[in-house]
């Protein structure tokens, strides 16, 4: 053949070539040809999606990429082709998301659906209409959302059972779902979820339906069964039943069909098979995977065509302002609305844009509203932010918020029906429980059980006022009637629990219900008829009866166990019940046609049903707030302005003013308030747990006021409206003498107890103790900061005092002046008043000394006195406050009446003003207490310390002690120190305590460590005397202990040894670290009591198991036993001598630390508590007050002072910071790692450990740190496994980022080979290396995970899974081509190509 011929037969071959490429382009233009050659599938586990290629010649796996990773439990897969999404569910994270794909890039992944969602087993996306619907194995429905828009909505809830997986066939408006409940099914409907297309086609000869797929050629589904192991093919209707595949699968899950053939995951055999529908078989296993396959379908386009020409919902969504939803019947399709929101009214197209009748859910730490609107009666949780326990909600319909009370947060916020502007209102000193709004007169009213009050505020959180407080024992439920004035409330009170009635402005008390109550909880009310109803939690039964407490009579008692909230709306009565976690309604008026609402939603409290846009009803608060100026209350036959407690009425009795002064009182649990300007403006402050209110004091500066509680035995403080009521101080005696000193902002008192005058700063910090020696019941005290001296009665010498307010120079400044309760100075006329007993007089003199007078006599038991302007102002203890002129006593009258048994009163005047002192001016420079002299001294004040403190050299600022003792009693915490002009105990400003057990001090930080005995951990404070702490400022150190006994601390290791009952250990956790674990145990030990030795590093323990005290290092190992000791109740060691004690059988026992010379030093009773501190034994037990002995044999016990029933002790010594272990960072700073002199010892790694679960090898294993719990010591790590080529691929998957670790090495610059080594080049991987980032430099890459280096090109054997490397153009590559020849020649074919394709398309055309 000619050269010429030949190129005549090879442009003929090229151009049918050509030819037969235009042609193919051609027809997959027109849809003929439509399936690829090698399908993809898209498949989930349960930690990513994964797409595989299969080959269509051999059937078997080419390619696999992970294309989604980072899944907690995924589930169901599908994909919208057209947009290039991948969807799916994720059981565990509760999420819908997708993702874009275009099979060689993925984007970021898109939150579909976060919230309402359980178990979503099955999806499926509508390509018509870019929706996804899905099933929901837990919460039986079946939803829809518009994947752009977000709307969404439920198409099926009622006889649901357990939903698995779900197909659509959009052509015919159908969708199909498996069921494999207790009457397993499968079904279909109309995608738009109309109840009259659902029917079940299968329903005989099945058991478990899992995966469902549609045939959409020929309308014939396929659907597998898991337990009868089976795939079977039905038609649109149910018919044609025939079977596929039988007996030789295992655990079928998910199925998917293409080009006749059919792919199924298995969940027993962990592998992904397929099925030749044309041939009948035979089953060809793809792949297995890790995880286990879960859902399937094949990624190509022909599985979702799109229809030529219009298509239901294609133009403008149908007209539909929300869902345009396909439907089988004509016209294709229906408007719907989001779930809970309904058409409007004479349209069929348009939803309103919200539900328009709705019920409102406290769930605690969620609030969910359920609408009204549709009968499926979904759940919304509110994005709500903080929400620690939401215990009731109410409704304003004026502005459309709601409003829902925080029992654990103290607090009353608001936010709008979506969970905008959310905001709180109300700070509680209690805890507010129940909530009720008046919108008329926009008033909010709350019952506090903790503070047993019924409370009033404006809606804004302003005006707040305490309504009612007596004979409240512990008010639950509130409900309010605006137009007629009236609010009613329960009480739980357990003697006698009832339902009150009262006037909005707490008048007009009334009982209505106690007979035949036990908890009764929630409340409504029916403004209509007038009806109250109310639910018994404890009788099981839903009541009602008039308002006026007549007709009452049972309304429903059937299956309620634990009724919680109750509302009405229309004709509905609706409950939450706590046991049947349940929300139900009856009929209101018959009880009659009970149905439910909502089943199994966790935590369902308060429960409050609301219609938008209903009428308010009128009173004359709606108009102008009724001409008041803060609170205007609605009554009966009127209405009433009022004012918050801190400002009173005006003359108008409308407007509020703010008070000039006032009279304050105080008698036996009540602290009240007396107008000295308009009559009739009385108040109560509204404290519910006082117990004997002892002495006032008023802070005019700070608007405070503080009072003395002689039997809670603490000094307290709040504002003057009632708020922010605060304990100051704890751990005394008998105060009933206060005294604040405005200008250096410290307060005085007196402890008739304890027999002392102390002082500290007004916030209770730098407590000290000023005289302690020669008082006899030190009773009132008063302050004269400007000249420096304080003033005090002595009940016991009948005699008036005075010092220097630095508690020096103590002298007696008048005698026989009687039983003195009350003093007062009078700052103008430099004059001291008194009200005496034994005789009953009033008396003052000149501060001089002189002109004592006779002011007032013929008086009973005057026991409380105050001056005001130009009158002196006493109170009685038969009931009468009276007043008369202070110079004379004449124009003597009674102001007040029954206000018996008064122990105090003080006068609070805004304007007035006495002068201040030179600590007045930034403390006088003083780091503590800043105290006035008398002005005959050198200086004008003196610097002081807290009790305790060293003042430094430079007078100003303090020292703590390095060595002392600390004991804790049950609710407070002190201190022993021994010096000279000391007062040996005082107590540390710390608030809040409860029953505490055990003690320990850092000294290093400042931090007091303790157990107490209801509490599952041991906590921490930082405490000082320069500042009050309260327990509310300490974290936990250890939680979730089941029953902790004693503890130590280590502080040069800065680790804390613990024991616990239940495990029979010793344990340790780094204080400064995070490091946790078990020091000791062994077989037959229980370990109770600890003592540790600081430098010889020696645990001390008694152990119950061995019935000895026993010894060992601080790692635990060298055990020794140093003495026989049964049950020992207590144990302690002396740092400096090394001597162990403990007490057993009412001994105290001696043992020195080499086990020699056992002894007994005491025999003189039980002991619980042991401390040695300055060579003195301390010990307590039972009722005993704490007690101290020298440690010989037979040496007498001798009380301590003011220290009774002690319940902990622990001495502080000095820190010896020389010690090779100080600081704990020795030894890798693990707990008990550093021994004696330095030597590191095996730390937690001495007690036996468990062995450390293992991955499968083509599996790593993340390393997870044990959980800090004391029941997780001995427990196995948690295992998390990943894919083995996800280590050291540039990106963290481990929770822990341990796969992306420093163990890396060379990998962690991204050059990994397949085989799982590192290495520094690409050219020294032999199969290449993973590059799922980027490309490596010089690499030629496979796929998107896949690199190689030129070597490995054309080398006859293939290294990518299509072979690609072995591919002429490849080997072009490596040899390497003139790029810009190739380039040439590439485009030259190309243009060649477009050029006849266009010739042929217009032929075919």
């Amino acid at each position: 053949m000619t050269k010429r011929r030949r190129i005549f037969h090879a442009d003929k071959i090229i151009q049918n070539v050509v030819h037969v490429f235009c042609l193919l382009m051609f027809l997959q233009l027109k849809d003929y040809y439509t399936e690829a050659s090698n399908p993809l599938l898209l498949y989930s586990t349960s930690a990513d999606i994964r797409i595989i290629e299969v080959s269509e010649l051999q059937p078997k796996l080419t390619r696999n990429d992970t294309i989604v990773k980072g899944l907690e439990q995924g589930s169901a897969v599908d994909f919208l082709h057209r947009k290039n999404l991948i969807c799916w569910s994720d059981q565990t994270a509760e999420l819908i998301q997708c993702m874009s794909y275009n099979k060689t890039h993925s984007g970021e992944k898109i939150r579909i659906v976060s919230e309402g969602l359980i178990t979503p087993t099955g999806i499926a996306i509508d390509w018509y209409t870019e929706k996804i619907y899905w099933t929901d194995g837990e919460t039986n429905r079946i939803e829809v959302i518009s994947i752009e828009q977000k709307h969404r909505k439920v198409l099926f809830w009622s006889e649901v059972d357990l939903a698995r997986a779900i197909a659509i066939v959009p052509k015919v408006g159908l969708m199909f779902w498996t069921d494999w409940g207790e009457i397993p099914k499968i079904e279909r409907a109309g995608m738009n979820g109309d109840p009259k297309t659902r029917k079940i086609i299968v329903k005989d000869n099945i058991f478990w339906p899992n995966g469902i797929t549609i045939d959409y050629n020929n309308n014939m589904i396929y659907w597998v069964d898991a337990k009868l192991q089976f795939v079977d093919v039905i038609d649109f209707n149910g018919n044609k039943r025939n079977r596929v595949v039988e007996g030789k699968i295992e655990y079928p899950y998910a199925l998917a069909f293409f080009s006749e053939k059919l792919y199924w995951t298995d969940w027993k055999t962990w592998s992904i098979y397929s099925w030749d529908i044309t041939s009948n078989g035979p089953i060809n296993e793809l792949m297995k995977s890790s995880p286990v396959p879960v859902d399937i379908k094949v990624y190509d386009q022909s599985r979702q065509l799109m229809p030529e020409g219009d298509y239901p919902c294609k133009v403008n969504n149908g007209g539909c302002s929300h869902l345009c939803l396909l439907s089988p019947n004509a016209p294709g399709y229906t408007c719907a609305c989001p779930t809970g929101v309904k058409l409007r009214e004479n349209s069929n197209t348009t939803c309103y844009t919200s539900p328009q009748s709705l019920l409102l859910v406290a769930q605690r730490s969620t609030i969910s509203k359920i609408s009204l609107d549709s009968l499926d009666f979904t759940p919304y949780t509110l994005p709500l932010k903080d929400l620690k326990r939401a215990q009731t909600v109410d409704f304003d319909p004026k502005h459309e918020y709601f409003y829902w009370a925080d029992s654990l947060a103290k607090t009353i916020s608001r936010a709008r029906l979506d969970g905008s502007e959310q905001s709180v209102v109300i700070h509680s000193n209690g805890m507010p429980d129940s909530i009720a709004v008046d919108p008329l007169a926009r008033n909010i009213y709350w019952t506090d059980p903790v503070t047993d009050t019924i409370s009033v505020a404006k809606l804004d959180g302003s005006s707040r006022k305490v309504l009612i407080y007596d004979d409240l024992y512990q008010p639950r439920a509130i409900v309010l009637h605006p137009t007629a004035g009236l609010m009613f409330w329960s009480d739980w009170n357990e003697k006698k629990p009832k339902i009150e009635r009262a006037y909005l402005d707490g008048s007009g008390r009334t009982l209505l219900v106690s007979e035949t109550l036990t908890w009764p909880n929630g409340m409504a009310l029916d403004v209509i008829t007038n009806k109250l109803y109310w639910g018994d939690a404890k009788t099981h039964k839903i009541e009602l009866c008039n308002i006026d407490g007549s007709g009452r009579k049972e309304l429903h008692t059937n299956d309620i166990l634990h009724i919680f909230g109750l509302t009405l709306l229309g004709t509905h009565l609706y409950w939450t019940d706590m046991q049947r976690r349940t929300l139900d309604r009856i009929n209101k008026d018959s009880g009659e046609e009970r149905e439910p609402v909502v089943e199994q939603m966790a935590n369902m409290m308060g429960v409050k049903a609301i219609r938008l846009g209903e009428q308010l009803g009128w009173n004359q608060c709606v108009n102008d707030n009724g001409g008041c100026s803060h609170l205007c209350f609605n009554r009966p036959k009127d209405y009433v302005c009022s004012c918050p407690l801190e400002l009173e009425l005006s003359k108008d009795r409308k407007t509020c003013v703010e008070l000039e002064a006032f009279l304050l009182y105080s008698r036996k649990t009540e602290i009240g308030r007396i107008s000295l300007t308009y009559e009739n403006n009385d108040a109560i402050l509204p404290f519910a747990e006082l117990k004997v209110v002892s002495a006032l004091a008023v802070h005019v500066s700070g608007s405070k006021l503080y009072w003395s509680d002689s039997k809670a035995k603490t000094i307290n403080r709040c504002s003057l409206n009632g708020s922010n009521m605060e304990t100051v101080v704890e751990g005394m005696g008998t105060v009933e003498g206060l005294a604040i000193d405005w200008s250096s902002h410290n307060i005085y008192w007196t402890d008739g107890m304890t027999q002392r005058v102390e002082v500290a700063r007004l916030d209770g910090s730098s407590r000290r103790t000023l005289i302690w020696q020669g008082l006899k019941k030190p009773k009132s005290i008063v302050l004269d900061p400007k000249k420096g001296y304080m003033y005090w009665s002595e009940l016991g010498s009948r005699s008036i005092k005075r010092a220097a307010m630095d508690g020096s120079s103590p002298t007696i400044f008048m005698e026989q002046v009687g039983r003195v309760h009350s003093l007062a100075l009078d700052y103008d006329k430099r004059a001291l008043y008194w009200a005496a007993v034994d005789p009953a007089v009033i008396e003052f003199v000149y501060l001089n000394g002189s002109g004592r007078k006779l002011l007032v006599e013929n008086l009973t038991i005057p026991y409380a006195l105050t001056l005001y302007n130009d009158k002196v102002i006493w109170g009685d203890w038969t009931g009468n406050i009276e007043e008369a002129k202070k110079t004379d006593g004449s124009n003597r009258k009674v102001i007040h009446t029954k206000l018996d048994y008064l122990s105090d009163l003080k006068v609070f005047h805004r304007t007035k003003s006495s002068g201040g002192n030179q600590c007045g001016v930034d403390n006088g420079g003083c780091s503590h207490l800043c105290l006035p002299l008398p002005s005959e001294t050198r200086a004008d004040y003196r610097c002081a310390c807290p009790a305790h403190y060293k003042l430094n050299k430079d007078n100003l600022t303090c020292s703590e002690p390095e060595e002392f003792l600390l004991f804790a009693q049950r609710n407070s915490i002190g201190r022993i120190y021994v010096a000279n002009g000391e007062c040996n105990d005082a107590y540390i400003p710390l608030t809040g305590l409860k029953s505490v057990k055990a003690i320990e001090y850092d000294p290093v930080k400042k931090h007091l460590y303790w157990m107490e005995d209801d509490s599952h951990a041991i906590r921490r404070v930082p405490i000082s005397y320069s500042s009050t702490s309260t327990v509310t400022d300490a974290w936990p150190v250890v939680t979730d202990l089941a029953r902790p006994f004693h503890m130590v601390l280590d502080v040069l290791g800065r680790a804390l040894y613990w024991t616990c009952i239940d495990t029979d250990s010793i344990n340790a956790t780094s204080i400064d670290g995070n490091s946790t674990g078990v020091i000791l145990r062994g077989p037959n030990m229980m370990p109770r009591h600890l003592a540790f030795h600081q430098i010889k590093r020696i645990l001390i323990w008694n152990d119950v198991g061995l019935g000895a005290i026993m010894r060992a290092s601080v790692d635990g190992t060298s055990l020794k036993e140093l003495a026989r000791a049964t049950n020992a109740t207590a144990l302690t060691i002396d740092q400096a001598t090394g001597t162990v004690y403990w007490a057993v059988n009412r001994q105290i026992h001696a043992v020195d630390l080499d086990s020699h010379n056992e002894r007994v030093i005491w025999k003189g009773g039980w002991a619980g508590v042991l401390a040695v501190y300055m060579g003195q034994v301390y010990l307590s037990g039972g009722e005993r007050a704490l007690m101290r002995l020298a440690p010989r044999p037979n040496a007498p016990a001798t009380a301590v002072p003011h220290v009774p029933k002690p319940s902990a002790a622990v001495a502080v010594h000095k820190v010896p910071r020389e010690h090779p272990c100080w600081g704990g960072r020795r030894c890798g700073g693990l707990p008990g790692a550093c021994a004696a002199d330095g030597e590191c010892g095996c730390a937690l790694s001495c007690a036996p450990e468990p062995a450390e679960t293992a991955c499968p090898p083509d599996r790593f294993l993340c390393r997870l740190a044990r959980d800090a719990a004391p029941d997780a010591l001995t427990a196995p790590l948690h295992t998390h496994c990943i894919p083995l080529d996800w280590k050291c691929d540039g990106q963290p998957d481990c929770p822990d980022g341990s796969d992306e670790d420093g163990s890396c090495g060379a990998c962690a610059a991204g050059v990994r080979c397949t085989d799982g080594s590192c290495a520094e080049t690409l050219g020294a991987c032999a199969g290449g290396a993973l590059c799922p980032t980027h490309a490596l430099p010089d690499a030629f890459r496979c796929d998107d995970r896949l690199c190689l280096a030129a070597k490995l090109l054309c080398d006859g054997q293939p290294h990518c899974d299509d072979g690609t490397d072995e591919a002429p153009a490849a080997c072009g590559f490596a040899q390497k081509v003139d790029t810009d020849v190739l380039a040439a020649l590439y485009y030259f074919i190309f243009i060649f190509t477009i050029i006849i394709c266009a010739i042929d398309f217009i032929i075919l055309l």
